[in-house]
């Protein structure tokens, strides 16, 4: 059994062949999904994707890159949404992005405190993007002390991770793990609880070797799962049975 904690299956990349993929990833094993939204139009398709699949779950929020259609009315939509779906199970995907800066990094900052103030009503977990950003990123969260979650498709270094860890947060991994070049992603898996760590394609993005450059989907998560089990000296199987597990305790599934 695997647990893919981050896919976005709304995404126009699976329009041709969603359907047909989300019926087959069962038989694959992957037995849960959590496909989160990044503005408020993915959000309320993740939303329908959940309630048409038994095993996919959704999270609703707009991304840094959607910052900019944050406001009260937005807000209220997800508040709604989460009220209203059993199987929204976060606010997400939200934090800062400063890599390209399309949108002001005041803003993103001002977006993100709104959402976790969200969470911390409605007392639900944060699936947080943060990239380039870390003091920002950090500093953001620590005013939330009662909001905990995952720094998903995790770019920190192994410190950091460490105290995002001693806080109560999960650190979430894609494919960038079996890069050649993934030292920093290696050393983290290194240095952090194995009960802390999750497992994510973020697909169609950051599909893992020996498919890097193709469009990425929940079926290639094995590969991480391997790959964490051959850097933490475990079985393949107990390296997916323990993600597993920390994806239902993070989700509270």
């Amino acid at each position: 059994m695997l647990f893919d904690t981050h896919a976005h299956m709304d995404s126009r990349s699976f329009n041709e062949d969603r359907e047909l993929l989300l019926r087959s990833l069962p038989e694959q094993g992957i037995t849960l999904l959590m496909n989160p939204g990044c503005s408020l139009e993915s959000s309320k398709k993740a939303v329908r994707l959940a309630t048409e699949y038994a095993y996919i779950y959704a999270a609703v929020g707009s991304h840094p890159d959607a910052a900019d259609e944050v406001n009260d009315a937005v807000l209220e939509e997800y508040r709604m949404l989460c009220k209203l779906n059993s199987k929204v199970k976060a606010i997400g995907e939200i934090g800062l992005d400063y890599h390209y800066e399309d949108i002001p990094r005041a803003l993103q900052q001002k977006a993100f405190i709104a959402q976790l103030a969200l969470a911390q009503e409605l007392d639900l977990p944060v699936i947080v993007h943060e990239r380039d950003a870390h003091e920002d990123g950090m500093a953001i969260i620590k005013q939330f002390p009662t909001v905990k979650g995952v720094f998903h498709c995790y770019s920190g270094s192994a410190q950091m991770a460490q105290e995002l860890v001693k806080m109560g947060w999960y650190i979430g991994f894609t494919g960038v793990l079996t890069f050649k070049n993934a030292r920093r992603a290696v050393e983290t898996v290194q240095a952090i609880p194995i009960d802390r760590i999750v497992l994510e394609t973020d697909c169609p993005y950051m599909s893992p070797e020996p498919f890097r450059g193709r469009r990425n989907d929940p079926g290639k998560l094995y590969r991480m799962a391997e790959k964490l089990a051959q850097i933490r000296g475990i079985s393949t199987e107990e390296a997916a049975r323990i993600t597993f597990e920390n994806g239902k305790r993070l989700y509270r599934i």
